[in-house]
């Protein structure tokens, strides 16, 4: 795949659990799930060992999101859409906002940077977070539907790790964007891929991995849990 020529636009990406949002969604949805009836305490257990497992990076994410969309095999696409804004807008952020992730994203977009979301998270969440946060694009995972019904199945690649690296780099060169001198903010070193492809990252209030990492290469820790004080887009540690 071609990648854009040099001077092409510097974009900003920026992942959603942990990052923009300060708690983990997919956490969040399995609680909703249980109380709805809609997942067996065994299949809780299972879950929560994948989620587990995700954040380490020792996961096999095409198994474990297939394991996922189980609950929903069969189910109407727009059901689903419905459940999703239903439960983003009532439980997800009103409460776990991450305090000083907006005024960052204001901060690139008044540099003319195009802000893009980059997240495993599902596509309806995901089109709701960019919508709320006021980005331009989103890139997720996403999943088969046939008939207006999922499969079961996901759409490959999913959006995690080296996935995570692939989808932006086929929507860098559809949008002239130059991923040397972009930026992407992340918490989790499940995102260490796309971390190491673009010029300038930023780890937002890392887990323990990702700390040790950014220390031994000096990328910036930036810490979001609270709101205000200026913003530093700037490449100095």
């Amino acid at each position: 795949m071609g990648k854009p020529s040099p001077g092409g636009k510097v974009a900003a990406f920026f992942d959603l659990d942990g990052t923009l949002l300060s708690a983990n969604s997919a956490r969040l949805w399995l609680q909703r799930e249980r109380r709805h009836g809609r997942v067996s305490l065994w299949q809780t257990f299972k879950a929560v060992g994948f989620l587990g497992a995700y954040h380490v990076g020792a996961v096999d994410i095409e198994h474990a999101t297939r394991e996922a969309l189980r609950t929903i095999k069969g189910e109407l696409e727009e059901n689903v859409r419905t459940w999703t804004r239903e439960w983003f807008e009532t439980e997800v952020v009103p409460r776990h906002e991450a305090r000083g992730g907006r005024a960052v994203v204001e901060a690139h977009r008044s540099r003319g940077h195009p802000v893009v979301l980059l997240t495993s998270t599902s596509p309806y969440e995901s089109d709701l977070a960019a919508r709320y946060f006021g980005l331009d694009a989103f890139l997720s995972s996403r999943y088969e539907v046939v008939e207006g019904r999922f499969t079961g199945e996901p759409v490959l690649p999913l959006c995690y790790g080296a996935g995570k690296v692939e989808l932006a780099e086929a929507f860098a060169a559809r949008e002239g964007i130059e991923l040397d001198r972009s930026y992407f903010y992340s918490d989790s070193n499940t995102d260490l891929p796309m971390l190491l492809r673009v010029g300038r990252p930023r780890v937002v209030n890392p887990d323990a991995r990702l700390r040790w990492v950014a220390r031994r290469r000096r990328w910036r820790i930036v810490d979001w849990s609270r709101a205000g004080g200026p913003v530093n887009l700037d490449d100095d540690p």
